[in-house]
């Protein structure tokens, strides 16, 4: 009888004197931290255990044993949260799967405790409980004539209105227990806001020790906290897994202690990766990745969830580019499939829209389709960015976040401020230049210049938010009032760059006109405080202006220089999400370490490349568009059906107002007569954004009020649907006497030759088989009425989701 296969493997191995067998990884627990002090009487410490086998790592914080040896000085929660009860030391065994840890534990502080200090101590617990958030005491008007600042970024304000106000009911020195402080929040007495603190936890314990103390504002010798740290910074999760972060606040002087139950923790992706109060993690069912943000004291931190999603594998697409590399890369760590290549007919379409907001003609359509050179995907790309029709729409999507509103710069200052933009782009000169000159602006505001930007930005600090959110992707608007929520900037960084802008001023030109000039400008005071704040710009030293006369130029320089954090990165950001459908990071202006983008590697590849090319702004779109991952289908599959962030389909997009009028023009053969306008102007090159137009207002054009993109809207309406089908204007267009449909229906084409061209002008391919076959039998049914068939397809095509979206 034949030995099975595995007996010769056997004996062959005995015969080297090996015997050959698996064993299976064995299984480790990890506890962090690996000692543990605790100082105060309300201290706690988080412990984290992992189970490692192999590669893989696993929370099982809640699912050890702990015994505490001799259990009298420490409690340990089921959670893993250690509390003091004794002085002294002990051990903490930690055992899982038959494994066991041994920590030692020193507690001290609990006979003689140090003073609770309000500013280190009582506001982190405030500000957890959502006291000072904008939806209770820290709104501007406050709540029930109780009023803190917003995140408590005020303390003497705070801790003013807790001890001095309301005739000290708010804290009873002599009664702590009877102070309203303790017992709203412990909703002993009735609170609008329910319980905040429950009795007995250890916030309410160093709430009753802090006003036993004499209720102080701050305390002796105490540091301030200068950063915190959340430990794991990077973890992979599985469907239903959960984690426990743990937050330690490290002092001025080097000192650390746990924050986990005071931080606050936001999810940027709830429907990936959720995290309660306690800083639990949990991963949901769909892949994909989250940050989850970590706020204590004013300072962040975060935590990156990467959330694959099982899979067998598949093989990975060819690359055209490094954008490609980066994104397969993100995929096939999420386990995430990406679509097939779009065919010929979508990428003609998608690219002339992208880039031009112009349809492609059936002439240029049936050309593109029928050639059969293998390279003439990137042969388009390379003619349409040097169209006129390219300088166009870009002229106009700037001319919106650069205001050029006719109301405010008059209509001859938004003619010359979009005259300019259409130059920039027609020369295609470097963006660096061009926001220098942007940013440095001056003379007439009706002269082919953008000196009207700075007729519109009419302050300094609105000059300089404005800025700040459109050339360095940073919101800063937040730190007018209090230190941004989100992010390191306070105060003092809204003043010191507002600085730059002091010296702008509007001075009117003997004809009557307004013109931009620049005077020596001054710093700017804190919003809070009074103080002169040194102009600076962000996170960088205060400024030197020796033998500068306008501010801006420094600000200028810094901007364009090629170690600058912001700059490449925000217009990068910025031209991705435009022909993409979404930025790395969103919102698009909304660049911040704890708002990290979608693909990091491949987020610094795009900035480095765009200094490679020297901001040419044709070349490094040439890059987007001639990768693979642009130009794959919006077609799913069973892996990336529901991924909206790591670019693995095409997104639809909606048609701006402009580009979708243009294209009812272009395929009805009518164009658009504009009040004062010359017959045959597009509404990519009208500059007048107050031109009356139901169509405009309807679709979401921008009054131009902001430098935010988000001012457009392109929300589907029931009045665009409406207007659609029944707006006489556009039924006007189908059936003018001069029109497409009438000259196809009077050539002598066939049914199926007009259907093609119908297909063609309108959604760049030819119709399928049943399409055609459907589009005959009206052409049956209207007998010798061609016209009517030939306007009823036409009509039923520009109704369609294929003709309103670019896809």
């Amino acid at each position: 009888m034949p030995l099975p296969r595995s007996i010769p493997l056997v004996a062959a191995s005995l015969a080297l004197g090996v015997l050959l067998f698996v064993s299976p990884a064995r299984a480790e627990i990890r506890v962090s931290p690996q000692s543990i002090q605790l100082d105060r009487p309300e201290g706690s410490q988080q412990l984290l255990v992992t189970d490692q086998q192999g590669a893989r790592q696993r929370d099982v914080t809640r699912d050890v044993k702990y015994e505490v040896r001799p259990p009298v000085l420490v409690r340990v929660d089921a959670d893993g949260l250690i509390h003091p009860l004794a002085e002294g030391t002990t051990k903490l065994v930690v055992r899982h799967g038959g494994i066991e840890s041994i920590i030692p534990v020193t507690v001290s502080g609990l006979l003689q405790p140090v003073p609770v200090s309000f500013v280190h101590e009582v506001l982190p617990i405030l500000t957890k409980a959502r006291c000072n958030s904008g939806g209770c005491h820290g709104k501007a008007e406050g709540q029930n004539g109780f009023k803190l600042s917003l995140f408590g970024f005020d303390a003497g304000f705070d801790h003013d209105a807790l001890v001095n106000e309301s005739r000290g009911r708010r804290v009873v020195l002599a009664q702590p227990n009877r102070s309203l402080l303790l017992r709203k929040g412990a909703a002993e007495v009735p609170h609008g806001g329910g319980r905040k603190i429950e009795p007995g936890s250890p916030q309410y314990l160093r709430l009753l020790r802090w006003v036993a103390s004499g209720a102080p504002l701050s305390v002796p010798n105490e540091q301030p906290v200068v950063a915190i740290e959340v430990e794991p910074a990077l973890v992979d999760m599985q469907a239903g897994e959960s984690r426990q972060l743990r937050v330690t606040a490290i002092d001025a002087q080097g000192g650390k202690r746990c924050a986990t139950i005071e931080a606050d923790y936001v999810s940027n992706a709830e429907h990936i990766v959720s995290a309660n109060h306690r800083g639990l993690l949990l991963a949901s069912d769909i892949p994909g990745e989250a940050a989850v943000l970590v706020r204590y004291l004013g300072h962040v931190a975060v935590c990156r969830v990467t959330r694959p999603r099982p899979s067998a594998g598949f093989p990975r697409p060819p690359e055209h580019n490094f954008v490609d590399r980066h994104v397969w890369d993100k995929l096939v760590r999420l386990g995430i499939q990406p679509s097939d290549l779009s065919d010929d007919a979508t990428f003609l379409r998608r690219a002339f829209l992208d880039t031009t907001g112009t349809l492609p003609t059936a002439a240029e359509a049936r050309r593109f389709l029928t050639d059969t050179a293998p390279d003439k995907r990137g042969r388009l790309v390379d003619e349409l960015l040097t169209r006129p029709e390219y300088a166009d729409y870009w002229a106009m999507k700037w001319a919106d976040i650069l205001r050029a509103d006719k109301i405010k710069i008059t209509p001859q200052g938004t003619v010359g401020l979009t005259r300019w933009l259409r130059r920039q782009f027609t020369i295609n000169r470097p963006y660096d230049e061009m926001a220098r000159e942007i940013l440095t602006a001056q003379g007439s505001v009706q002269s082919e210049s953008p000196a009207g930007f700075f007729k519109s930005l009419d302050q300094p600090e609105l000059a300089s938010r404005s800025v700040s959110q459109l050339f360095f992707g940073v919101r800063i608007e937040c730190a007018q009032c209090h230190h941004h929520p989100s992010e390191r900037w306070g105060q003092d960084d809204y003043a010191g760059l507002a600085g730059f802008f002091s010296g702008v001023a509007v001075k009117k030109l003997p004809d009557g006109t307004d013109a931009i000039i620049s005077r020596a400008g001054a710093d700017q005071k804190h919003p809070r405080t009074g103080e002169l704040v040194p102009a600076r710009a962000l996170g960088a030293k205060p400024a030197d202006f020796t033998g500068v006369t306008d501010r801006r130029q420094v600000l200028a320089t810094w901007a364009t220089s090629a170690d600058n954090p912001f700059f490449a990165r925000a217009i990068v950001n910025r031209i991705w999400a435009h022909y993409f459908g979404r930025g790395l990071v969103e919102p698009i202006d909304d660049l911040r370490v704890t708002n990290p983008a979608t693909n990091e590697p491949l987020f610094d590849a795009l900035a480095a490349h765009l200094k490679e090319v020297r901001y040419d702004l044709r070349a490094f779109t040439r890059t987007l568009l001639t990768s693979r991952a642009y130009q794959l289908t919006a077609e799913t599959n069973s892996t990336n059906h529901d991924d909206r962030q790591n670019f693995s389909h095409a997104m639809p997009k909606a048609l701006p107002a402009e580009v979708l009028l243009d294209g009812l023009c272009q395929t009805t053969g009518m164009p658009e007569k504009f009040e004062g306008w010359p017959l045959g102007v597009r509404s990519i090159q009208v500059w007048d954004n107050r031109m009356p137009s139901y169509f405009f207002r309807i679709f979401g054009r921008p009054v131009r009020a902001t430098v935010c993109e988000c001012e457009r809207s392109n929300e589907p309406s029931i009045s665009q649907a409406l207007h659609l089908i029944n707006s006489p204007e556009i039924n006007a267009k189908i059936g003018h006497r001069h029109g497409l449909a009438r000259r196809l229906a009077d050539s002598p084409l066939s049914p199926d030759e007009m259907t093609d061209e119908i297909y063609l002008g309108t959604l760049a391919r030819f119709p399928t088989a049943d399409e055609r076959t459907l589009m005959k039998s009206a052409f049956e049914t209207a007998g010798s009425n061609r016209h009517q068939a030939v306007e009823d397809i036409l009509w039923s095509l520009l109704n369609t989701k294929e003709f309103l979206y670019n896809h």
